[in-house]
């Protein structure tokens, strides 16, 4: 079965871009900061020469760079954990009538936890919890109320995305990671 966007949907599509490095030019360099635009625009995580690359930036911490690597080799556990999770949940959420059918609109739902988890990934290596975009993040949300997405549902796949992923660092770790997950939550509890 195929779901058909609206014209609306997809005029938001690509304005809905969640991260901005605009502010990031005051604390990093601009070939570290293309470095990240380039993942972005290439919707992906960082590879192996991007990782290579930005432990020869002073600026980075290692631990960051190090917490954004682990992350991405596990995103597609992490994202099957949040998944489980919702559907834990809301149990009904993918059946016949509900939030999340037919089962594209569940498959678009489980690639943004995807995309979610990327973009923490950017916040965590370029050490900074103010990652997002105001103005992504709205056309966003007007995506989200087009599309009629489940926000209960986000949250809490994007809430079981921090959980799955601290499981995987030291208690010590996992306080210094918090902030970025907690950041894009709240900004997504903001929703209407």
């Amino acid at each position: 079965m195929t779901t058909q966007l609206t014209e609306t949907a997809k005029q938001l599509i690509p304005k809905a871009r969640i991260v901005s490095f605009k502010t990031w030019t005051e604390v990093l360099p601009t070939e570290i900061i293309q470095l990240f635009q380039t993942a972005d625009d290439e919707s992906r995580y960082f590879t192996e020469s991007d990782l290579e690359l930005l432990k020869t930036s002073s600026v980075v911490p290692i631990f960051a760079i190090e917490a954004a690597s682990l992350l991405g080799e596990y995103a597609a556990e992490i994202v099957d954990e949040a998944r489980e999770k919702v559907l834990a949940t809301y149990p009904n959420i993918t059946a016949e009538g509900g939030d999340l059918y037919p089962p594209v609109r569940a498959e678009a739902c489980w690639r943004d936890f995807w995309h979610f988890l990327r973009c923490i990934t950017y916040g965590i290596a370029g050490n900074n919890t103010e990652f997002t975009s105001q103005e992504g993040l709205h056309y966003m949300n007007l995506l989200y109320q087009e599309l009629l997405v489940p926000l209960s549902a986000m949250v809490c796949g994007l809430e079981a995305i921090k959980t799955a992923s601290l499981k995987r660092f030291s208690s010590e770790q996992q306080t210094e990671l918090a902030p970025y997950f907690d950041h894009l939550v709240a900004r997504l509890k903001e929703f209407s």
